[in-house]
């Protein structure tokens, strides 16, 4: 890793710059076979998965039978370990059910919101180096409480064909209703516009690489809605002396092993734990099945180490980490100025590695610095909130004058009118119900 000491201001755009692949610049190669699969359907799909994952496909949806044979291959340890997750995950997105009541908003004047369910979405799972059957979980569970009534998920298959257990064993305990043997931008166009056997989804949700990115921007265009723009994994750490150097260790080391353009940052006000840091970082390092990935993720990795602790927060909001360990003396104090970040991760014995799996909260987060603007998946992001009003006769006259100056402000007269014509129909029977008296 990097170490830069007390950086000034003018350096630090290029200090923070992430080591991210320009996913604009694959959009012809993308393109083609978005259109490729959108006009010849599953046969486009079974080419580009023989061509991409080597492997030739009869049917691209995963059985019962395979269904019920991942089960058995699960393990009932990691079975426990998956309703844990399951039912924090569950806890944590239910309570953000909630519709707007009805209020008055003027004497008349009625409206509400409602939360409706997306009725179909696709949820994309990377295969790749590792068989991500949390993010199973943290994209079907909500969808699951949302109501949504056609959940999809495509998963590249290995090179039997076969998914991994825990893969379709998470799916089935989130309520994924269908499955398929796709991966890649195929995986993308098959969701986005539907093939024979893939029914086309409304929104499309799930991380992947650079391909995947640049399929999900390019069909969100004018198709089906995406997340949220989603590239490689990253953390940031704050510390002070307090922090423990081999729990930090571990917390880069844990966004390290995803892949080669992963990022960890480490800032820290306190010189004399850079050292141990590094040390722990080489100890840990080694005793890594994936170590070869992480030295390579850590070559764009940094530790920087700045005056303050305001310094610290603000080249973190600068930077919008998607995910933020604050390993503080008084991290409630750093948390409270922190307003760019994915997900935050407090105190000594808060790993970001429970937000991955099993305390609740959900890790599809935002990357790249998109959580400037961006949150991360949560119930919301499965539902559409729907507004309605209802206006009587009295509602009506009362905002009648502000409507019809300013919809004749903006010189939209068909607006106004909408509004005058009730006025006269209402006047007219009020006159014809003074002339015939019940």
């Amino acid at each position: 890793m990097q170490v830069i000491k007390y950086p000034t201001r003018d350096t630090w755009a290029s200090l923070l710059a992430r080591p991210v692949f320009d996913s604009t610049s694959l959009f012809d190669t993308v393109q083609k076979v978005l259109d490729d699969v959108r006009a010849k359907g599953d046969k486009a799909v079974k080419e580009y998965t023989e061509k991409f994952d080597k492997v030739t496909l009869d049917a691209i949806e995963v059985t019962k039978e395979e269904m019920a044979e991942a089960e058995t291959l699960v393990s009932s340890n990691l079975k426990q370990a998956i309703e844990m997750a399951r039912r924090n995950i569950w806890k944590f997105h239910s309570e953000q059910q909630h519709d707007l009541p009805e209020i008055q908003t003027s004497p008349g004047v009625y409206c509400w919101q409602k939360a409706i369910a997306i009725e179909k979405v696709g949820l994309y799972v990377p295969g790749g180096t590792a068989p991500l059957f949390s993010t199973v979980l943290m994209l079907g569970i909500p969808a699951q409480i949302a109501e949504c009534k056609e959940v999809v998920l495509c998963t590249p298959p290995n090179k039997e064909g076969k998914i991994h257990p825990a893969v379709l064993y998470a799916a089935k305990v989130a309520g994924v209703h269908r499955i398929f043997k796709i991966g890649g931008t195929q995986a993308i166009a098959a969701m986005a516009y539907g093939t024979e056997s893939v029914p086309k989804v409304y929104k499309i949700f799930g991380p992947g690489n650079q391909y995947v990115t640049a399929a999900k921007q390019l069909v969100s265009l004018r198709d089906v809605a995406i997340d949220m723009p989603a590239g490689p994994s990253e953390v940031e750490v704050i510390a002070d002396d307090s922090a423990n150097p081999a729990f930090v260790a571990a917390d880069l080391l844990s966004q390290a092993e995803h892949g080669v353009d992963s990022q960890s940052i480490l800032i820290t006000v306190s010189e004399k734990i850079v050292e141990p840091v590094l040390e722990q970082i080489e100890i840990q390092l080694e005793q890594l099945p994936r170590k070869e990935l992480a030295k390579k993720s850590l070559e764009n990795s940094k530790i920087i180490v700045v005056k303050t602790l305001e310094e610290a927060v603000e080249m973190t909001n600068e930077y919008a980490p998607e995910h933020l360990i604050i390993s503080t003396r008084y991290y409630m104090g750093v948390a409270s100025n922190i307003i760019n970040a994915g997900s935050v991760f407090l105190g000594n014995y808060t790993p970001e590695s429970a937000g991955d799996y099993a305390s609740g909260t959900n890790h599809t987060l935002p990357t790249n610095g998109y959580a400037k603007a961006y949150n991360g998946v949560n119930l919301d992001s499965f539902v559409r909130k729907v507004t309605f009003q209802q206006i009587s006769q009295e509602g009506l006259t009362n905002l009648s004058n502000a409507i019809i100056l300013m919809a004749e402000s903006e010189e939209l007269m068909a607006h106004s009118n909408a509004v005058k014509i009730r006025l006269v129909e209402e006047k007219e029977v009020e006159v014809r119900e003074s002339r015939h008296p019940r």
